[in-house]
């Protein structure tokens, strides 16, 4: 199987500056010439004829109709943290709270460039990434963006809301008429999550009080889901069918809304022909042809929508082309199951890989390779597994791997406890909030994570330098921390058939690997359940290696667990490694057996300049 491109379009034009054909029937997809797709984090569509990729861990490309590709990547190791788009331009956010925008302004379209926040937006064009310094001036922190058609919406500080751009039909939400805002303006606080969509002239947002959920702009059609009141919402008004909390998204298109809660269920309202229903909507209403149907992705375009759910079944409806509906169209008015491309098959049965994206005219299917090391280290902060140390005040103390605190913060257990539990102690939010950020990088509240931050006396945000993956790959190289030992026959052709009995695991027959009991729980699904079985009282330290692979592979594959990169020496045989890893990654139950893949495909090609299929079982 090729892995040169797992990247898929279709759309009512002929987009052949991404394809090798002509495709203009839905829901025949076709393979785009997308290069090296493997490291893939997020498509965003724009207008009809341009949209960008993201690729890990901050490079994206730019593709737009009859001309060539542009290449970007965000200067001073900054780390993407999304991306986002409306008609004419794209918004980037980084893991350090800044926003960069790629907009453009050519052929008259001045005009759009009022959502972007820069004060020489008239000069901006797709060449280059260009830097909003407003939220630095103001001293804000941005967690999310969402655009809508014209028009920006930021959630800064936590909770603190602001918009910008078009104005027109109240969709700022800022409760006065006016055209244009140039500069994110402020629109109230408490604002826990943000919704819109890049063709949308609305806009939704939920409040951490009272669990509302709002709405705001164009209200034609019903598209609000709040009934046939006006047609423009200059004030947030609530949508009283649902508490903020049980929505997992929304998604607007240019006249109608799309929701799903957290239970999977598909709600929408608006115009008739693209809200899904076949008829006029005017609050929202759940989707009969997808009842019993847990979604778990949403992607709306100008006049298309995609839900795929748990099970990665595809439908989509509203795919007709820049003309009005014909009867030739009509059966894509309702939800419709599609077809997925054969490449998609082997990947079925993973969940949360395969991605969806619309835009104006394009939808596309593509697979996330991600780096599950924060996922798998997730399910080690969950499980406490193997836990060695505590931290916390009396009462209070949250068992932790002391190794992985301290190659996170560079500091020792008892640093760190007399820092945050000392005369002025942090409480146990504080506490879980940075131990969060310790084990998976997630930031939940950043004033808290700050505060404790400066009281560690650590700069903040942390450095590349200090990021997740390296820390963990530096853990690899502390022997004496290491807590289990695999146990890898010698390879000795003369040697009887081994005998499974521990007396005859003597010294000369077996080579000892080193490695911490934690990390072979988190990134192996074999010991994660062998060491559930095990009683820790039972103090295992050690387990035979039954694989029958070379000790090269075997070190290879554990230096994986910890760096997530493969490394060969020129006196090893890449053929071979190759080949007897993938079978042992089978046998471990890697979760991220996909993107090992991936890394020994390109270390194999590179060796041998050659292509080669290993033969990988997908995950059931």
């Amino acid at each position: 199987m090729s892995y040169s491109s797992s990247v898929y379009l279709t759309g009512s034009r002929e987009y052949s500056f991404v394809t090798q054909k002509k495709n203009n029937n839905l829901p025949k997809w076709t393979e785009s010439s997308i290069k090296k797709t493997q490291t893939i984090k997020k498509i965003v569509c724009g207008g009809g004829t341009h949209f960008l990729v993201w690729k890990k861990p901050n490079k994206l490309e730019f593709y737009q109709e009859n001309k060539k590709r542009r290449k970007y990547q965000l200067p001073n190791g900054e780390r993407i943290k999304d991306i986002v788009s409306g008609y004419q331009t794209y918004q980037i956010l980084t893991e350090s709270g800044k926003v960069w925008s790629l907009a453009d302004n050519t052929n008259n379209n001045l005009q759009f460039m009022k959502e972007v926040p820069l004060l020489d937006a008239d000069q901006s064009t797709f060449e280059k990434i260009r830097y909003v310094t407003f939220f630095e001036e103001k001293k804000l922190f941005v967690n999310s963006v969402v655009m809508g058609s014209y028009s920006c919406y930021y959630l800064c500080n936590g909770d603190q809301l602001y918009a910008s751009g078009s104005n027109s039909h109240g969709r700022l939400g800022i409760g006065k008429e006016g055209d244009r805002e140039p500069m994110p303006v402020y629109v109230q606080d408490k604002v826990t999550k943000i919704f819109a969509g890049s063709h949308a002239f609305n806009f939704f947002f939920i409040t951490s009080k009272a669990d509302l959920l709002y709405a705001c702009g164009n209200n034609k059609d019903g598209k609000l889901g709040v009934g046939y009141t006006k047609e423009q919402r200059w004030i947030p008004t609530v949508v009283r069918k649902f508490k903020g909390s049980e929505i997992l998204t929304i998604s607007s298109g240019v006249c109608y809304t799309i929701l799903i809660n957290k239970k999977g269920q598909t709600y929408s309202c608006g115009y008739w022909i693209r809200n899904g229903h076949g008829v006029r909507i005017n609050v929202f209403i759940l989707l009969p042809k997808l009842k019993g149907k847990k979604a778990v992705q949403l992607a709306t375009g100008f006049r298309r929508t995609l839900v795929l759910t748990d099970q990665n079944e595809l439908y989509g409806w509203g795919f007709e082309n820049d003309k009005f509906p014909t009867d030739k169209i009509k059966s894509t008015l309702l939800p419709t199951k599609i077809s997925l491309p054969g490449f998609f098959t082997n990947y079925l049965g993973s969940k949360d890989m395969i991605r969806i994206a619309s835009g104006s005219n394009l939808s596309f299917l593509y697979l996330d390779f991600k780096n599950t090391l924060p996922e798998d280290l997730r399910i080690l902060y969950k499980s406490k597994k193997f836990c060695d140390c505590e931290i916390g005040t009396l009462g209070n103390q949250i068992p932790v791997h002391k190794s992985l605190i301290e190659f996170r913060t560079k500091l020792t257990i008892d640093q760190i406890q007399n820092k945050l539990f000392g005369e002025k102690p942090i409480n146990k939010e504080q506490t879980l909030n940075f131990l969060k950020w310790i084990y998976y990088d997630e930031i939940s509240d950043i004033e808290k994570l700050e505060q404790t931050f400066n009281l560690l006396e650590l700069t903040y945000p942390p450095s590349v330098d200090n990021t997740l993956e390296k820390d963990i790959a530096q853990l690899y190289k502390d022997d004496d921390s290491k807590d289990f030992k695999i146990l890898v026959k010698i390879d000795d052709e003369d040697q009887e058939e081994e005998n499974d009995d521990e007396e005859d695991l003597k010294e000369g027959n077996y080579e000892e690997i080193p490695v911490h009991k934690f990390i072979l729980y988190a990134r192996s699904g074999l010991f994660r359940a062998m060491f559930d079985y095990v009683n820790e009282k039972e103090n295992t330290n050690k387990v035979q290696d039954y694989t029958n692979k070379s000790i090269k592979s075997l070190k290879i594959l554990i230096k994986y667990f910890y760096t997530n990169s493969i490394e060969l020496t020129t006196n090893q045989d890449p053929k071979l490694i190759v080949d007897e890893l993938s079978d042992a990654v089978e046998y471990y139950q890697l979760n991220d057996q996909c993107n090992l893949e991936n890394e020994l495909l390109k270390k194999l090609k590179k060796a041998t300049g050659f292509r080669f299929d290993l033969g990988f079982n997908r995950p059931k």
